[in-house]
């Protein structure tokens, strides 16, 4: 049986930086495959197959930006070890076939990559970014439905840390990162909870225990398109036993 958890993950809470935490990123480290690749990429496909409508939402205008997205990571495949992208089907590193439905590029690109996916644009006028399309199968505390079609500041609203001066750099950020040139951070999230899908409701109550188990983190990137110019939010979830 296959895990879902990592053996390890690629940096320490020393690492850390006060938020947001942004700094660059090599653009061939974009999307990655780790030890945990057939196990999570098996609860992906189970969740799309069963809860898609929890997983998965494009609004029209997002639409343009997903078809670009499923392209440049098609082109982005290409190049790396274990996967052979092919005019109809792409082979994985763990070895299975996904057929390429173009007509659903969010669904899948949800069986083609580790990552959760997420589209944020900025409508002419308007100052902040707004998420048009996302495929979300591993949320950690909040849920899909609730954030798509929202602002930044509004989709981080029941964040106590994100306050409107966070939300002013998080967007200066947006609005200037370069294409070829990503960013990444990470978060640390003690949990004794090993579900990797945890939706949560705006303001429901938190639960936070002492001595906590498990560590849950996400390696977050940021990156411009090249064509409609929206930026990809992407999230690779590790989960590992707490290090001491």
């Amino acid at each position: 049986m296959t895990s879902i958890f990592q053996s390890r993950l690629p940096y320490a809470d020393a690492d850390r930086r006060p938020l947001p935490g942004i700094q660059p990123l090599d653009p061939a480290e974009w999307l990655i495959a780790d030890d945990a690749f057939a196990g999570q990429m098996t609860e992906r496909a189970r969740l799309l197959a069963e809860v898609r409508d929890k997983v998965v939402a494009l609004l029209p205008a997002g639409r343009d930006a997903a078809d670009e997205l499923l392209e440049e990571v098609l082109r982005f495949a290409a190049t790396r070890p274990g996967y052979a992208v092919g005019g109809a089907e792409v082979r994985r590193p763990d070895g299975v076939t996904v057929a390429l439905d173009r007509d659903d590029p969010l669904g899948t690109l949800g069986l083609l990559v580790q990552e959760d996916l997420c589209l944020l644009e900025k409508p002419e006028g308007a100052e902040e970014h707004v998420l048009t399309g996302a495929v979300l199968c591993f949320p950690s505390a909040w849920t899909l439905s609730q954030k798509i079609g929202r602002p930044l500041m509004r989709i981080h609203k029941p964040v106590e840390e994100y306050d409107e001066g966070i939300g002013r750099r998080v967007q200066r950020l947006f609005d200037g990162v370069q294409v070829g040139r990503p960013l990444w951070r990470f978060n640390w999230l003690p949990t004794d909870d090993t579900s990797l899908f945890r939706p949560k409701l705006e303001f429901a109550d938190k639960i936070r225990k002492p001595g906590m188990e498990y560590l849950r983190s996400e390696r977050q990137t940021i990156l411009r398109l090249p064509r409609t110019r929206a930026v990809v939010f992407g999230i690779h979830t590790y989960m590992v036993r707490r290090p001491e």
